[in-house]
């Protein structure tokens, strides 16, 4: 009876343990990162051992910003994926993870050793009391000769001394062990915020039919993370290429270290819907206005309180809504551009660390020297300054993104622009900023203007003088624009009076002179024009 009970109760546990799924936790390191303008993709792998049956395995101390919808689990092996589910898990805060563990471990074994030195500092206090004591008690009824006074000063004052000076180191110490305290609680703060964010976890059932070996490979996309342009455009000087460095700026918030990672760079935007849009029929009437509700025990004008608070609600809702010659300039990352059929994607050769802690960490992608066509512009009328443009064509091969772009001409940062790519041109004009070599003036030739009084019309004439001086070295191309007043009112009659060869474009009233001046060479054109309208009435030109 006792065999039979004894074998009943093996064979009970045998069916459960078959019975019940096995649960195992994994540990899959991240191996590469894409990074999107607003988002990431993470890509984990990791070489698992299954028994036979079915087997939970559970990754953990993710990100809890993963999107469950763009979670992929893909097995290599003898065995088949059966189910994959994910949670943010609560119990477990990523403050738990091993990077964590040891600064709070640090953080405890300083906070003993603040304990230590406290009570050491407690019992030199004990001592330096009962030495304190013991004097008055030796002075006060103890006869002492001059020597044995002397002997008795010293060895209070000796023991008085280490004492002291025990206490001080001691204290010092302490202030050291705090300081340490603090700046490793920055640390974790700087990485994880102060809140406690929940850990990520995604649990994979597998099924095998005996025990085997295998790899698994996950892959998800996160918030709190992307990656935006910047550029520095450097220019020697104007008979040599522009150099466009190609920057890319990432940052994450997610929660969790990319640790020794693989960055890949893409221009793709997988959150805009890839549906293309459909034009339904656009039926239109005349307009007839609705009537007034009338609302019993309301007079006309006055709305509901939930009339109020919708209003409030909705209201609400809409506001709310360079330098050693010597040395070749050190060379970008290794980097390997692809170029998709929608899409454009860099993948850095060498891998990074990137911090959770929304810090922007930058890292040049690409780096062009392309053939410009440069010109001067100014216009005097709004700025003394020359700016020099270039004009680069084939840009569109570059798969460039609009961004800041940071000028530097001839080794001196001269300002910051905007790199707009949005244009549908062939050739893509870039700001430089200003030539201080060029000096331009606009002054008004006074005795050219006038205001004169004809009948029932007024005329007034305007007469400018622009002056441009070439300091540089070599011979430059600048465009000079100005304008002239447009009428619009058939009263008033405008007319160009002298361009010194400009070009008028009667329609914007702006004018324009393509200037080439040598070195040192100084030019000078005139503007001038008259406005004619009735004398009763008031124009202000100036």
């Amino acid at each position: 009876m006792k065999k039979l009970i004894i074998t009943s109760i093996l064979i009970m546990t045998q069916t459960l343990n078959l019975s019940a799924d096995s649960e195992k936790e994994i540990r899959a390191d991240i191996k590469n990162v894409t990074v999107y303008p607003d988002r990431a993709q993470l890509n984990h792998e990791c070489s698992i051992d299954l028994p036979s049956g079915k087997t939970v395995l559970k990754l953990g101390s993710l990100s809890p910003f993963i999107d469950a919808g763009s979670i992929q689990v893909k097995g290599f092996g003898d065995f088949t994926i059966l189910s994959v589910s994910h949670r943010n898990n609560y119990l477990e805060n990523l403050e738990s993870i091993p990077e964590v563990k040891n600064i709070r471990s640090q953080i405890e074994a300083l906070q003993l050793k603040v304990e230590d030195e406290k009570t050491a500092i407690t019992v030199l206090n004990e001592k330096e009391a009962f030495l304190i004591a013991n004097r008055a008690i030796l002075v006060k009824e103890t006869t002492f000769s001059v020597e044995q006074l002397k002997n008795v000063m010293e060895l209070y004052t000796g023991n008085m001394e280490q004492v002291k000076t025990a206490i001080l180191k001691k204290n010092r110490l302490i202030k050291d062990y705090e300081k340490q305290i603090e700046n490793l609680q920055k640390q974790i703060s700087g990485k994880f915020g102060r809140q406690q964010l929940p850990s990520g976890e995604i649990s994979v059932t597998v099924s095998s039919e005996k025990s085997v070996s295998g790899k698994l490979s996950f892959s998800y996309v996160v918030s709190n993370a992307g990656w935006y342009p910047s550029y520095d455009i450097r220019v020697d000087n104007i008979s040599r290429p522009v150099t466009i460095f190609y920057k890319a700026n990432v940052y994450q918030k997610t929660g969790v270290q990319w640790k020794d990672v693989k960055l890949s760079f893409s221009n793709a935007t997988p959150w805009v819907s890839g549906d293309i849009p459909v034009l339904h029929p656009w039926f239109i009437d005349y307009y007839i206005p609705a009537p007034e509700p009338r609302l019993m025990g309301m007079a006309r004008g006055t709305r509901s309180v939930a009339d109020r608070e919708e209003a409030v609600k909705i209201n609400e809702t809409v506001v709310t809504e360079q330098q050693m010659d010597q040395y070749a300039e050190a060379a970008p990352v290794p980097m390997e551009k692809t170029v998709g059929e929608t899409t454009v994607s860099f993948d850095v050769a060498v891998p990074y660390t990137i911090e959770p802690d929304g810090k922007v960490q930058t890292i040049e992608i690409q780096r062009t020297t392309t053939p410009a066509e440069y010109k001067y512009v100014t216009v005097p009328k709004l700025s003394p300054h020359a700016y020099l443009s270039g004009n680069i064509s084939g840009w569109a091969e570059q798969n460039l993104i609009g961004g800041e772009a940071s000028l530097y001409f001839e080794n001196t940062f001269v300002g910051k622009s905007f790199l707009n790519v949005n244009q549908m041109k062939d050739t893509l004009t870039v700001s430089l900023g200003n030539d201080n070599s060029i000096l331009v003036k606009r002054e008004k030739r006074q005795d050219y203007t006038s205001r004169r009084t004809f009948g029932s019309n007024k005329t007034e004439t305007y007469s400018f003088l622009i002056t441009v001086r070439n300091n540089k070295s070599n011979q430059i191309n600048i465009t000079v624009n100005d304008q002239i007043p447009v009428s619009s009112n058939s009263g008033i009659d405008v007319q160009a009076e002298e361009l010194s060869g400009g070009r008028y474009n009667r329609q914007t009233g702006e004018v324009s002179w393509d200037l080439e001046i040598k070195p040192q060479e100084t030019r000078q054109i005139i503007l001038t024009y008259s406005v004619k309208y009735p004398k009763d009435k008031t124009i202000i030109l100036e």
